[in-house]
């Protein structure tokens, strides 16, 4: 991985940002996409030759004040903000020791609480380390030990698993970012990267765009192979007993075609389940 982290930041944002949203008058044809560098530090406040520092990674340490200009001329929503934050090291927990993969019994046991509700526990590198039976049904065959950035890219059942692709890759690409920039030192943060980048030229487009966001509440649409599409509203919490661990839990809002299609998911997992138990 490249160590000029803030500086290949900055250059991905400032190319996204048209004249146009940064409130610049534009004149005539551009060389360069989005705004020139001179504009980026003209609206900071800041010298051109301090910002074209920062770019080059020359200059690596900058306050909370020329962070917070960089931010909103760069139009940076509140999880690009803080991952502008991580990447110069200003931010509250720039730095972690590599989690865990160990996922605490009782976790486990309030996974298998929610038999209505598919749930999953993943690692900082999207490992899936733990899933009820009903979360496994919905991901066909997304087994303990695989993992989400790989079965959504690498995986042709993943493109077939959610009709938003694109929405979803980009989503999960931009968690994978986020993470990476808490501590871009996280051993298999690089692993999962490193693999991607060298096998999926989709990942690789998502990833040089640097967008970075934490989960959040939010829909996805599935198309299972058995039962169909559905939509399922998904919740995201942070695994205080251990940190870079997430739980993840979906539901499909009642009296609904898709709380219908999840309850006969349900059924045909247990039908499968307790005939693959009597077997001899």
């Amino acid at each position: 991985m490249a160590d000029n982290l803030l500086g290949d930041f900055l250059r991905a944002r400032r190319a996204q940002i048209t004249p146009a949203a940064a409130g610049i008058p534009d004149f005539g044809r551009r060389r360069v996409p989005g705004l020139r560098r001179e504009e980026v530090a003209t609206q900071a406040g800041m010298s051109v030759d301090y910002y074209v520092r920062l770019e080059q990674g020359r200059e690596r340490s900058p306050s909370a004040q020329v962070l917070d200009a960089l931010a909103q001329v760069l139009i940076l929503d509140e999880d690009a903000r803080l991952h502008l934050f991580q990447l110069a090291g200003v931010a509250p927990g720039a730095r972690r020791t590599t989690p865990t993969q160990r996922v605490d019994p009782e976790l486990r046991r309030l996974l298998d609480m929610w038999p209505d509700n598919p749930a999953i526990v993943l690692g900082r590198g999207y490992d899936l380390l733990a899933g009820n039976a009903l979360a496994y049904a919905l991901f066909g065959g997304f087994e303990r030990g695989a993992n989400l950035v790989v079965k959504i890219f690498l995986d042709p059942g993943g493109r077939s698993l959610y009709p938003d692709w694109e929405h979803v890759a980009a989503y999960t690409v931009a968690g994978l970012r986020m993470a990476y920039g808490e501590d871009p030192t996280e051993p298999r943060i690089n692993e999962v990267v490193d693999m991607m980048l060298a096998q999926s030229p989709d990942f690789a487009r998502l990833w040089e765009r640097h967008e970075a966001r934490r989960k959040r509440m939010e829909s996805k649409r599935f198309r299972h192979p058995e039962v169909g599409e559905m939509t399922l509203w998904m919740n995201a919490f942070d695994v205080k007993s251990a940190p870079g661990q997430e739980l993840i839990v979906y539901h499909a809002e009642p009296a609904t075609q898709s709380a219908d299609a999840l309850k006969l998911l349900g059924t045909l997992a247990a039908t499968r389940r307790t005939a693959e138990e009597s077997r001899p």
